[in-house]
């Protein structure tokens, strides 16, 4: 509901719904629910595959090499999950879901 706090899904702590980092613990999106990487649709940690688009929400960890759901952080090692587009009139930082970069089209390595 808008106006309460939710416990943020890594630390707990009360945030806003709106919080993009959760300031305790300073990880982000804290609140509300997952959310595919390539079409923005709710996923639940359960899934296999994203409902709306069909992507695997199955992933190894570019860090420690586990597989792990594909959210902001690795459920083993809590690196997160973001690959940076190495174009530097670009930088957008992604899941890595893609060989290239989803925003200027360029190779990822």
């Amino acid at each position: 509901m808008i106006g309460y706090k939710q416990p943020c899904r890594y630390c707990e702590a009360l945030v806003e719904p709106s919080d993009s980092v959760c300031p305790m613990c300073g990880k982000v999106n804290p609140a509300g629910s997952l959310r595919c990487p390539v079409c923005r649709n709710p996923t639940r940690r359960q899934w296999a595959n994203c409902s709306n688009c069909g992507i695997s929400l199955r992933l190894t960890c570019p860090w420690c090499e586990e597989e792990t759901f594909l959210a902001d952080y690795c459920d083993h090692c809590d690196a997160r999950l973001q690959v940076v587009c190495p174009n530097p009139k670009c930088g957008a930082e992604q899941a890595p879901v893609s060989d290239t970069c989803l925003e200027c089209g360029r190779a990822m390595k």
